[in-house]
Formats: structure tokens, sequence, C-alpha cells
């Protein structure tokens, strides 16, 4: 008997191998939609429960007058027209005013201590070290040493000065006092944010610049700085939002006080909601806040987008 020979697949066509490749290529692209789907999944979840939900929650809760234990009550605009007149509203909103325009010194002030801490210089880790150790430190850590630090009968201000003076209990002072104090911690942060710039500088258009004689100011405003856009937005957005929701501080150092000459709209609206119960008008404080950081970032987004086309 003749042996039976297998059976050979015919080749294919011409027209057929770059259909077979087309169809490869997309079973390919969709596992790794599906992959990035899956990888992506656990984060989105996280920022719809954790970021978006709360969000749209405060707004729905914004239009209700609830005392966090009985039925909410629809009373629609009412909470913001009540806060629109309320003199603490517009004392908190002047002092949010202030530490915003006081933090706008801590991206420079982070630069400066940057550009002196890039350098090799022997002992220089040591020196880092100790321009770090104030991000390191909580709110409430920061907010007891400078307590102790302007106490009018012990404190190292009074030590200096040679008379106390007491600025945690004085109207004209507590604001600037407790700014100077969240400070420290903002300028390190910023100093951490310029470091890692710094890091990433293309050195090759230094050396070049340094050929052509750049050098000091000229170097740091046409070499440096432009390289550092980025950093420099990133320290500039975040002391905004800083400046804005300042709490830890405030409610450390004066709790608002003294006759709530230092209160801020974040403080403000935990103070209406933890000791006043009104969850509702709370919430139209944290809505109105989140608003003017919105318009802020939206701005800045805009205007860095604008400036890398």
């Amino acid at each position: 008997m003749l042996a039976q020979t297998p059976a050979i697949n015919p080749p294919k066509s011409a027209a057929e191998a770059p259909a077979a490749a087309a169809a490869s290529k997309r079973r390919t692209a969709a596992r790794r939609n599906r992959a990035a789907v899956w990888f992506l999944a656990p984060a989105c979840a996280m920022t719809l429960i954790y970021v978006l939900y709360p969000i749209a929650y405060t707004i729905y809760l914004s239009f209700f007058n609830w005392d966090g234990m009985t039925r909410p009550q629809f009373v629609g605009l009412a909470n913001y027209v009540e806060l629109l007149h309320a003199p603490t509203f517009y004392t908190a909103l002047r002092n949010n005013l202030a530490w915003l325009l006081a933090f706008l010194l801590a991206p420079p002030m982070g630069l400066a201590i940057a550009l002196y801490l890039n350098q090799k210089v022997r002992g220089m880790r040591v020196v880092k070290a100790l321009f770090f150790a104030p991000f390191v430190l909580s709110g409430v850590v920061v907010g007891l040493i400078f307590s102790w630090f302007y106490d009018p009968s012990f404190g190292l201000l009074s030590l200096l000065l040679g008379h106390g003076i007491p600025v945690l209990g004085d109207a004209r002072y507590v604001t600037f006092g407790i700014i100077f104090a969240a400070l420290w911690p903002q300028t390190a942060y910023c100093m951490i944010l310029f470091l890692t710039g710094l890091t990433a500088i293309n050195n090759d258009q230094i050396e070049a610049a340094r050929m052509e004689g750049a050098k000091g100011w000229t170097m740091l405003r046409h070499v440096i700085l432009p390289q550092l856009r980025p950093t420099t937005f990133m320290a500039f957005v975040v002391s905004i939002i800083g400046a804005l929701r300042s709490f830890d501080l405030i409610s450390v150092m004066s709790s608002g006080g003294p006759y709530e000459s230092s209160t801020v709209l974040a403080y403000y609206a935990y103070d209406q909601a933890i000791k006043y119960y009104r969850q509702g008008y709370s919430a139209a404080i944290a809505v109105t806040l989140f608003a003017i950081m919105l318009v802020y970032i939206v701005y800045q987004l805009r205007r860095m987008l604008r400036s890398e086309r």
C-alpha cells in the first residue's frame, strides 16, 4: 500500500499576508488596551470614590440646611446668600488673600536655597538635611514650636526683642505671625522641588553659555530658569493651593482668634460644621473655596499650555 502523504497547506496569497498582519496588530493593541484598563481601574475607582463623589456631594449639600442628624431641608441658595452677608466670610477671605500673597515668596526663596545647596562642597549633605527638616515636621509640631517662639513670657522672640509681644493674642499681628510660621515648611518644600529640577538641567547648555561669557543673573535668567519652567509652575501651584487651604497651623496656634481675626475659609468651614452643626452652610463655604482654587488652577494651566505652544 502506498503511504498517505500529509496534506500541505497552500501558501497564502500576497493579498492575504497584509490582512493577517493587520489582524494580529489589532489583537495585540486590544490586549494592551485591556491591560491598561485593568491597571488604571483601581486608581480611577479610588479617584471616583474619594475625590469626585465628595466634591459632587458637597456641592449638593450646600443647597440644604442640615445639622448632621435630622433630615436635610432644601433651602436653595440661602446658604450662599447668608455667606455673602457674613462679616466673618470677608475677614476669612482677606486673610486668605494675605496668605496667598505671602506664599508667593516661598518659590523664590526655595529657588535661592536650592541654588545654594546645589553645589559640590564638602559637608553640603548635612546642610541639605537641616534645610529639609521643616518639611518632615507635621503642621501640629510647627505650630507648637512657633507658639513657644511667640510666647510673650518665655519665648525666644521676647528674649530677642527684650520685651514680650502677644503676637498670637493681638488681632493686628496674629495672621502675619501664623503666616511666617507656615512659610518655614513651605519654603523647604519648594526647595526640594527646585533641587529635583536642577538635577534634570542640560549641562551642555550651561557649558555653552559659559563659553559665551554668561554668568550670574544672565545665566540664571536665560539658561537655568527656562529649563525650570515646569518646576516653577508646580511650585507656585502647590504654594497657592497651600495658602488657600491653610488650616492646621491656625487650629493649633490661634483657633481662628482672637475674635475670629485670624480665621480663613477652610477653618471657617470647619468651625461651622463641627462647633455649630451647620453642615450645609459649611459645604457652601467649601464650594466657594473650591471655586476660587479652580479658577486659579485653570488660569495657570492655560497659561502654561500657551507658553509651551
